[in-house]
């Protein structure tokens, strides 16, 4: 790896250290949450239920809150779909494990999606906590930026 390299490296690292910080306040408790913690649905007080609201844990919110005001935050994230071909969330998964500190649109793309989709079409934040997105994406931001891991790639 050249001085140039490691140059790069350092700027973005520096430059995302203060989002990855707010993010990983919330590791713990994603690593517990279900869909069904995280998520339940109001019925209303009635006999019949014509129409179930979704009811999202503050502690999800709170997260998704901060997400938006992160530097990961892109309109632009299903071009981050096409060009990693992601078609599945097993590769949002081997993707986000397997990139390095230069791969950081892979994770503004997948966490965008999710946050922003979560605005108009809540169950999107439901398939985050269900298929561990939210962890996922935490956890491998505070390993590539907070821990410094410089992956080869």
């Amino acid at each position: 790896m050249n001085g140039e390299e490691l140059d790069l490296r350092e700027q973005a690292i520096e430059q995302y250290t203060p989002d990855v910080e707010k993010l990983v306040r919330y590791l713990s408790w994603l690593k517990k949450q279900t869909a069904e913690t995280a998520t339940s649905y109001y019925d209303g007080e009635g006999k019949e239920t014509l129409l179930q609201i979704p009811v999202f844990d503050s502690t999800l919110l709170n997260f998704v809150k901060e997400a938006e005001k992160t530097q990961f935050m892109t309109k632009n994230y299903p071009y981050v779909y096409s060009r990693f071909r992601i078609r599945s969330h097993e590769d949002e998964i081997r993707l986000m494990r397997t990139a390095n500190v230069k791969d950081i649109d892979i994770f503004k793309g997948i966490l965008s999606k999710y946050v922003l989709e979560g605005k108009r079409r809540p169950s999107a934040w439901r398939d985050a906590i269900a298929e561990n997105i939210f962890v996922t994406a935490v956890e491998c931001l505070d390993e590539i930026v907070l821990q410094k891991v410089f992956r080869q790639g």
